[in-house]
């Protein structure tokens, strides 16, 4: 299987810990395309050494060829919101992992579309369970 694993880079690194956490996590199931969202060292600035373009490619690439994508959606992205309203374009699977406690209030494009899973969670033991769950 396939995974696309989409989280914030530019609007934000804080989280950049639990991503790692959830892909290695997802390596367990499948081939996770967009390991990079979890290394530390890809700053708030990106990546280094490659355009926007090249980026932009690349990623979109992965993620139609991916048979799902798992996104963390607690730090509002405008790239994560992008990926995942063109993984709904090509029909994939989706699901969308956030922290209530962190999240003013989620975006009703996400939590009203019918066609994304979304599930709220408080540690990574949820995250692994909440996985699980959709990969059924």
């Amino acid at each position: 299987m396939k995974i696309y694993f989409a989280g914030s880079i530019r609007a934000g690194r804080d989280d950049v810990g639990l991503y790692s956490q959830i892909i290695e996590f997802l390596k367990k199931h499948g081939e996770v395309l967009t390991e990079h969202i979890g290394d530390k060292n890809v700053s708030i600035e990106g990546e280094k050494g490659i355009s926007d373009n090249a980026i932009h490619d690349r990623d979109i690439n992965w993620l139609l060829s991916a048979d799902i994508l798992v996104a963390e959606v607690t730090t509002p992205s405008l790239g994560v919101g992008y990926e995942i309203g063109r993984a709904l374009e090509h029909g994939k699977k989706i699901l969308c992992l956030y922290r209530p406690a962190k999240v003013h209030k989620l975006s009703g494009m996400l939590s009203g579309c019918k066609d994304i899973t979304l599930k709220d969670y408080d540690d990574i033991k949820e995250v692994e369970e909440i996985i699980e769950e959709f990969l059924k």
